[in-house]
C-alpha cells in the first residue's frame, strides 16, 4: 500500500508540474479516475467495480437501467414503477419473496438495504452493505443477473402487486403533488415528460393485461441499457472474471427499439401557470429557464463554465438569502439554483415564498436582485470570497475521499453511464481548478450570469390562494418588464473588511487540572480549571471530520408553563440572530473558507450544543462554542423575521391533512389546552416573547461546567489541548450541577379508541396505534424490545402490505427510553385504503398479541438477530461509532466495546425473551388507536 501511495503521488506531482509549465488548453481531456474499474461486455452490458473499505468486510450492488416512465406507451403509464415492484416479487433463482428471504438471513433490511426507485428516465436497483462472506457475492450477483433479464412476472404476484401500488400512489397523493402535476405541461412545455409521472395513472395500474407489462419488459430491460455496479472491500480482478463469466450469457436483443431521448421543445415568450389546492394555504412562485445540457462534458472547458455557474449562482443565493433577514422583505425565503430538469434539460431557478398578498412585491424584489446581477456583475470581495470556498470544499472532498460511502460514489458512476459525464480524479482536477480560478474575471461571471437568465425558454409556475391578490400572469410580464428596464437601479455593495469570529474579545487562557485517561474504550478527559470536563477520542475512521457534542441536564422540564412557548423558538432565534458581534449575513461571510458549524439545541430534558468541523478549522469551531456561552446574540430584526416566518408555517399547515392529523392526535391524547403538549397555532405563537427567549437561553446555557462535553474525530491531542485551554477552560462557569424533573404531559386515559373523519381530496385513511409500559431499564430489556419491534416489522410487511395489498408502506416503531421515564413504546403507523383500515388495525394488533402468545418464527428471529450484529459491526467503521461510545460510557457507565452488553445478549436472545417482553408490555399498558377516515 504505502509503495502505490508513493507511485500515486509520484504521478500527482509530475501532473501539477507539467500543468504550471503550460497554459489550460480548454479542449483537454479531463483526468481519469482510474480506481474504477469500468468495462462493456459483448452483449452491450456496461460494468462498474470500485474497491473501497469504508465498510469492511462488505459490498453495495446496483444495477442502473436507462429505462424509466417516460418510455411507456399511453396503455404503459405506471408499467415502469410497477416493474420494479415486480422485481422483488420472482426471479429465476429467487422465486416469490425469494430475494428478500435470502438476504434477511444475512442481516440485510428491506427498504434500507434493499430497495430501488423509477424516474422519468431510470430505474436502478440497490443491495446496500452486504457481508462479503458466506458466498454472498454470487447470491448479489445472481440477484442482478436476474433483475437484468430473468424477472418471472407470474400471474398470481402481478395482481397481488397492483394493491401495494394503489396504495403507494394513494400514500404520495397531497396538495403539493396534486399542484406539480397541474403546474407540468408549462415546466416541460407540453413534452411527454409532463405526461408520464413514474407513478402512472390508476387506471392502468388497476387493468392492464399481463402481456403489457410483459411487453414493457422484453422491449426495455436489455443489457445494452443496463449497466451494473459492484463497489465495496472486494477483489477488483475477481469481481471482474466473476461478471464476465456470469453476466455474458444473457443474449443481447435483436433489433432491439430505439431508445430514444425525449427533448422539451423551445419556445418565445413565458409559459405560465395558477393552481390552487384545498389543502395548500400559501403561495409560492417558481420562475424558470430551460437550457440544454451539452454535450461535451470531459473537457477543461466544461469544467471551467461549471465553476462559473456554480460561483455566480452562490454569490446571487447569498445576496438573496441576506434581503430575506430583513423583515420588511416582502417574501418569507427564496432558492436560486441551476441544475438538472431532464435528461436532456438543466433549468435556472428562481423558487419564492412570498409574504401573505405579497405575491406581485415578492416576486419584483427578488427578480431585482437576480437583474442587478445581470446588469452588473459582481463584486471583487464576493469573488473572493467563493474562491476560499470552493479551494475548502474541494480541499475537504480530497481529505474524505476514501471515506466516501458506495451511494456517493453509485451518484459518479450513475452520472457516467447515463450521461456520459467522466469519472474524473478529484485531486487532479483540482489542481486544474486552482490554475483555473486565478484567471477568472468579473466579466466572465457577469456573461455566465447573464447566458444564464435567457429570453428564451422561461416559465412561471404561481401557487395561488382563493381570495389572495394572485400573480397573474400580465402582472408578471410586466414586472419583467419594468424590472429589466429599471434604470435607477445600482449595484450590490457591501463592506466587512478584516474582521474575525474573535476580534475585540479578550479571552484569558485558563488551565487544564487534569487528564484522566480511560483505557477500556481509549479515551482521555480532560478536567478543566474552570470545572468544564472534555472527555476527548482521537479517531480518523472518517479522515479530517471532527465532531463535538456537549449535554447538560434540565432542558424544558426546569421552565415555567408560560415560559415553554417561547423556548420552543429559541433554537430558532439563535440560529437567526448570528453570532457574537456579527448578523446571520456576516458570519456567514467571515467564516467563508472556514469547515465549521455549531448549533444550540434546547429538549424535554436537555441542553445542548453540536458541532462539527474538519482538522484544520477545529479553532473556528471552538471559538464559536465560547461565544455561544460569553457572547450569544440576539437579533430583535432576526426574531420579526422569525416571527413572520412561523406564522407563515401556522398558515401553511392550516389545510394541509397530515397536519390536521398530528394536532387531532395530540389534542385526542393530550386536551386541546395542555402547556407541554400545545396545538400549533397563531394563540400559540402570541404567547412566545423575545425577552423571555432571551431570559431561558441566560438560564439554561449559564453554566458550561454543567455541560458534558464530547469531542471525537481526527485531531491530535497536541493540537486540542492548547484550544481547550484558549476556548473552552477560559469560560465563565458557576459549576452548579442540575438534573431535570420528569413532569412530562400524561395521556388524558389509559385507553383510547377513536376514528377521527376529515374532508380529504383524495381520500385515505391513517392508522394510528400505540403501547406504553413503564418497565425497569436495562440493557437486556432495551434490546429485546428493539428485537420485537424489527419482528413485527417483518410480520406487518407479510400481511398488511403482501397478503392483503393494504399499505404499501406500514410502519413499526419499538423502543426502550431510559429517559425521563424509563418505559417500552411499540406504534404502528401508515396510511391505508379506508375500505381495510379497521381490517388492518385488528391484523397488526393480532400480530403483537401472537407474539405475546409465543407464536415467534425462529427464522424472523435469526435474521434480526444476524442484521442488529451486522449493523453493530458496520458501525463502528465510523467516527460516530466512537461519539455514541463516550456518550453512553460517560453518563449512563454503558461500555459499548464490551461484547456482553450487546454482541452477547443479541445473540443469547430467545423466541421466550421476546415473547416475555412482548407480554410485559401488553399487561396493563397504556395504549391508544386513532385512525383517520375521509369524511363522506
Amino acid at each position: 500500500m504505502k509503495q502505490i501511495l508513493i507511485v500515486t503521488f509520484s504521478v500527482l506531482l509530475a501532473f501539477v508540474h507539467t500543468l504550471k509549465s503550460q497554459s489550460l488548453d480548454p479542449n483537454h481531456k479531463l483526468p481519469i479516475d482510474n480506481s474504477i474499474k469500468k468495462g462493456v461486455l459483448s452483449n452491450g452490458m456496461t460494468y462498474y467495480i470500485k474497491n473501497t473499505d469504508v465498510v469492511k468486510g462488505a459490498a453495495s450492488y446496483y444495477i442502473i437501467q436507462n429505462v424509466g416512465s417516460i418510455l411507456e406507451n399511453k396503455d404503459q403509464q405506471g408499467l415502469a414503477h410497477f416493474l420494479e415492484h415486480m422485481a422483488f416479487n420472482g426471479t429465476d433463482n429467487f422465486p416469490g419473496k425469494g430475494v428478500l428471504n435470502t438476504l434477511e438471513k444475512h442481516g440485510a433490511v428491506f427498504g434500507k438495504d434493499i430497495n430501488a426507485y423509477t424516474s422519468f428516465d431510470e430505474t436502478v436497483y440497490n443491495l446496500s452493505n452486504i457481508p462479503t462472506k458466506d458466498g454472498l457475492v454470487d447470491t448479489c450477483l445472481t440477484i442482478l443477473k436476474d433483475w437484468s433479464n430473468y424477472l418471472l412476472l407470474t400471474d398470481e404476484e402481478i395482481d397481488a402487486e397492483r394493491g401495494v401500488i394503489k396504495e403507494e400512489w394513494r400514500t404520495r397523493q397531497n396538495g403539493q403533488a396534486r399542484l406539480f402535476k397541474t403546474s407540468s405541461p408549462v415546466t416541460f412545455n407540453n413534452s411527454k415528460y409532463a405526461d408520464r409521472m413514474p407513478i402512472g395513472l390508476m387506471s392502468v395500474v388497476e387493468n392492464f393485461d399481463y402481456k403489457t407489462l410483459r411487453d414493457f419488459y422484453h422491449d426495455w430491460y436489455r443489457t445494452d441499457l443496463q449497466a451494473i455496479a459492484i463497489i465495496g472491500d472486494i477483489d477488483i480482478e475477481e469481481i471482474e472474471n466473476k461478471i464476465i463469466e456470469k453476466f455474458s450469457k444473457i443474449s443481447a436483443i435483436k433489433n432491439p427499439r430505439e431508445r430514444l431521448v425525449v427533448n422539451i421543445p423551445n419556445h418565445e415568450g413565458l409559459m405560465y401557470s395558477l393552481a390552487t389546492d384545498p389543502e395548500v394555504s400559501t403561495s409560492s412562485i417558481s420562475f424558470g429557464i430551460r437550457h440544454k445540457k451539452p454535450s461535451q462534458l470531459e473537457t477543461i472547458a466544461y469544467l471551467k463554465k461549471r465553476l462559473l455557474e456554480a460561483m455566480a449562482i452562490n454569490m446571487l443565493s447569498s445576496r438573496i438569502s441576506e434581503l430575506s433577514q430583513n423583515p420588511e422583505s416582502s417574501f418569507l425565503g427564496s432558492r436560486v439554483s441551476y441544475g438538472d430538469l431532464s435528461r436532456a434539460h438543466k433549468v435556472f431557478d428562481i423558487s419564492i415564498t412570498p409574504k401573505k398578498n405579497k405575491q406581485k412585491e415578492a416576486f419584483k424584489e427578488v427578480l431585482s436582485e437576480v437583474v442587478r446581477a445581470v446588469k452588473f456583475g459582481y463584486n471583487q470581495s464576493e469573488i473572493d470570497r467563493i474562491i476560499i470556498n470552493i479551494k475548502s470544499s474541494y480541499e475537504n472532498q480530497i481529505a474524505r475521499l476514501n471515506d466516501r460511502d458506495h451511494g456517493k460514489i453509485e451518484q459518479i458512476i450513475l452520472k457516467n453511464y447515463l450521461e456520459n459525464k467522466p469519472i474524473t480524479d478529484l485531486e487532479k482536477v483540482y489542481e486544474i481548478v486552482k490554475q483555473l480560478l486565478k484567471t477568472i474575471t468579473k466579466d466572465e461571471l457577469k456573461l455566465t450570469i447573464q447566458h444564464l437568465y435567457s429570453q428564451q425558454n422561461r416559465f412561471l409556475n404561481v401557487t395561488g390562494i382563493k381570495g389572495e391578490k394572485n400573480l397573474s400572469k400580465i402582472d408578471a410580464k410586466q414586472i419583467i418588464k419594468e424590472v429589466e428596464n429599471d434604470t435607477n437601479m445600482v449595484p450590490y455593495s457591501e463592506t466587512l473588511e478584516g474582521k474575525t469570529l474573535v476580534s475585540g474579545i479578550l479571552i484569558k487562557n485558563g488551565t487544564i487540572k487534569k487528564e484522566i485517561e480511560s483505557k477500556k474504550i481509549g479515551a482521555t478527559t480532560f478536567v478543566l480549571g474552570n470545572g468544564i470536563k472534555v472527555h476527548y477520542k482521537y479517531v480518523n475512521k472518517n479522515k479530517n471530520k471532527v465532531d463535538l457534542n456537549a449535554l447538560s441536564y434540565g432542558g424544558e422540564s426546569l421552565l415555567k408553563n408560560e415560559n415553554l412557548p417561547s423556548a420552543s423558538l429559541l433554537e430558532g432565534l439563535i440560529q437567526m440572530s448570528g453570532l457574537g458581534d456579527f448578523s446571520a449575513t456576516d458570519l456567514r461571510k467571515i467564516l467563508a473558507g472556514k469547515t465549521a458549524s455549531v448549533r444550540i439545541g434546547l429538549g424535554e430534558i436537555n441542553e445542548s450544543v453540536s458541532g462539527s468541523s474538519n482538522t484544520k478549522d477545529v479553532e473556528t469551531m471552538l471559538q464559536m462554542v465560547h461565544l455561544y456561552f460569553v457572547k450569544p446574540r440576539f437579533d430583535q430584526q432576526a426574531f420579526q423575521v422569525l416571527n413572520t416566518n412561523i406564522s407563515n408555517y401556522i398558515t401553511r399547515r392550516s389545510n394541509n391533512i397530515d397536519e390536521k392529523m398530528q394536532d387531532s392526535i395530540t389534542a385526542t391524547l393530550y386536551g386541546k389546552n395542555n402547556p407541554k403538549k400545545p396545538i400549533f397555532n397563531q394563540s400559540y405563537l402570541d404567547k412566545v416573547s423575545f425577552d423571555k427567549i432571551k431570559t431561558i437561553y441566560k438560564d439554561r446555557f449559564a453554566d458550561a461546567a454543567d455541560f458534558d462535553f464530547f469531542i471525537v474525530g481526527d485531531v491530535k491531542k497536541a493540537q486540542l489541548k492548547p484550544l481547550l485551554k484558549k476556548y473552552l477552560a477560559s469560560i465563565p462557569t458557576k459549576n452548579i450541577k442540575e438534573t431535570f424533573i420528569n413532569n412530562g404531559a400524561e395521556w388524558l386515559s389509559k385507553t383510547i379508541d377513536k376514528d377521527i373523519y376529515l374532508e380529504m381530496k383524495d381520500p385515505k385513511a391513517s392508522l394510528n396505534i400505540s403501547y406504553k409500559k413503564e418497565l425497569p431499564y436495562s440493557l437486556k430489556n432495551s434490546i429485546y424490545t428493539s428485537v420485537l419491534g424489527h419482528i413485527l416489522q417483518l410480520r406487518v410487511t407479510e400481511t398488511v402490505r403482501e397478503s392483503e395489498g393494504g399499505a404499501y408502506s406500514p410502519r413499526v416503531s419499538a423502543r426502550f427510553y431510559r429517559e425521563p421515564k424509563s418505559m417500552a413504546y411499540i406504534s404502528f403507523k401508515f396510511d391505508c385504503n379506508p375500505d381495510l383500515a379497521d381490517k388492518l388495525a385488528t391484523i397488526v394488533k393480532a400480530e403483537l398479541q401472537k407474539i405475546a402468545d409465543g407464536n415467534i418464527l425462529e427464522n424472523d428471529l435469526n435474521k434480526i438477530k444476524t442484521n442488529f450484529i451486522k449493523e453493530r459491526k458496520q458501525s463502528k467503521d465510523k467516527n460516530s461509532y466512537d461519539m455514541r461510545l463516550l456518550t453512553n460510557f460517560f453518563r449512563y457507565d454503558y461500555n459499548m466495546n464490551d461484547a456482553k452488553n450487546f454482541e452477547h445478549i443479541v445473540n443469547k436472545t430467545t423466541q421466550k425473551n421476546v415473547q416475555s417482553m412482548a407480554k410485559k408490555i401488553l399487561k396493563n399498558s397504556s395504549s391508544f388507536e386513532v385512525i383517520f377516515k375521509p369524511k363522506e
